[in-house]
């Protein structure tokens, strides 16, 4: 299938949300577009799925299509040896800002992953934030290599070294952490997750307290903060399929201090009426 062009020239952009009138209380489908998005679902109706009847093959490709965009963690480990190692996991979020953690799961099948190896083994990492830029780059990484070693060179990245862990982390990246396996009493290490039966972890779940970050400089704005149009972050989707940012929208966070009179208004007035819930 012949495919339109990457385009090189498109920048992100600022736009009001998809409805600026929303105010509280309103149900939505108050757009034409919300409207036919919702009468579409209505009439498509829901398919429910028993997980316990699902293969594994179709969970996992079901439920990354479904929970998206997700961020892409490409990470640098090192063995105790010190061969190291570079692997991109969407698997990945922020857990805390404070203490700053983040997490990383790793499927296990059909074998213990090489990272995987290394946290255990070491507990030092650093996580790098991937950029439309190099892409690609980082993809190869997921390369299902025989042996330990060699991503490195197949990617092309280039290797830079961190202050206080040992795994380099990635030059290109415009965000990347230095991470220790976190120090949680109830988890420790990490946290094995199995369906039952399974003689061995399906998946191995790693807390990492953050060290250090680096950041370039050129893609913080005005409140010191990363500016996602200069950061470019690349997103995980189902199959294949990988996003960029189009058009961004901010919405604004209520605070009951701001919003104290208009919801206790909005609410008497709903009680009033007698629209009270169950």
């Amino acid at each position: 299938m012949s495919l339109p062009a990457f385009d090189e020239s498109f920048v992100p952009t600022y736009t009001a949300p998809p409805n600026p009138s929303w105010k509280l209380g309103d149900a939505p489908g108050a757009t034409a577009f919300s409207k036919q998005w919702l009468e579409a679902g209505e009439k498509a109706g829901y398919k429910v799925i028993d997980t316990s009847e699902v293969s594994p093959h179709e969970l996992y490709a079901l439920m990354i299509s479904g929970i998206i965009p997700r961020p892409i963690g490409l990470v640098s480990s090192m063995s105790e040896s010190g061969v190291e190692n570079l692997a991109p996991f969407s698997f990945f979020n922020m857990l805390t800002p404070f203490p700053p953690t983040i997490m990383i799961s790793l499927t296990n099948l059909p074998r213990v992953k090489d990272t995987a190896r290394n946290l255990l083994a070491t507990r030092q990492f650093t996580v790098n934030i991937v950029s439309e830029a190099w892409v690609e780059n980082a993809n190869v990484a997921a390369l299902d290599l025989p042996e330990e070693g060699g991503e490195w060179a197949l990617s092309g990245l280039t290797k830079a070294q961190s202050v206080m862990v040992r795994p380099p982390r990635v030059k290109e990246s415009a965000f990347s952490m230095e991470c220790e396996t976190a120090h949680v009493p109830q988890l420790w290490k990490h946290i094995d997750i199995s369906p039952p039966g399974f003689a061995q972890p399906a998946n191995t779940l790693f807390l990492g307290t953050v060290k250090r970050i680096h950041v370039r400089q050129d893609i913080l704005n005005e409140r010191g903060v990363v500016d996602p149009r200069k950061l470019r972050p690349v997103a995980r989707l189902g199959d294949v399929s990988y996003a960029r940012l189009g058009e961004v929208f901010r919405l604004p966070r209520y605070l009951w201090e701001d919003q104290k009179e208009e919801v206790e208004r909005f609410l008497g007035e709903r009680k009033e009426g007698g629209d009270n819930e169950p």
